[in-house]
């Protein structure tokens, strides 16, 4: 079997899907959550894994904190100074961070805009629950 078969598997050789595939519009179909000034999240779940937006205005912080969910950054737009642990870069478009479940980690903007896209797994639960209640009717987009 070529390198090529091995990653781009015949459908025909798996069991059938448990739910279709989707497209999703972030920003027609993903209702905005907001509960730190600065930041907009919209989250799309999958079935085990959440990707988020984040867009972080200037001179916004997600203050240090850590989660049981393992979570990878990429930094779309603009620039974004990035705490994991004791160690702090500044991330610009294409560069990515990855923090393990547990690692202390936080970021913020200085003069300019972010644009970055998280994602979460397991789907982060606090994220889902804050965006349900913000909702009003007990789910995020899926």
């Amino acid at each position: 079997m070529s390198q090529e078969q091995l990653y781009f598997t015949d459908p025909s050789t798996l069991p059938p899907p448990s739910e279709p595939g989707r497209f999703v519009d972030l920003h027609a179909d993903v209702e905005a959550v907001s509960f730190r000034q600065g930041l907009v999240f919209r989250p799309v779940l999958g079935q085990g894994v959440l990707v988020m937006e984040v867009a972080f205005q200037p001179h916004a912080e997600a203050p240090r904190h850590a989660h049981e969910e393992e979570q990878i950054t990429v930094v779309v737009e603009g620039e974004l100074e990035f705490e994991i642990g004791d160690e702090t870069r500044i991330l610009r478009p294409g560069m990515v961070a990855v923090i393990p479940p547990r690692v202390p980690h936080a970021a913020r903007t200085h003069a300019a805009a972010c644009l970055e896209y998280d994602t979460f797994h397991p789907p982060r639960q606090a994220l889902l629950d804050l965006a349900a209640a913000q909702a009003g009717d007990g789910s995020a987009e899926r």
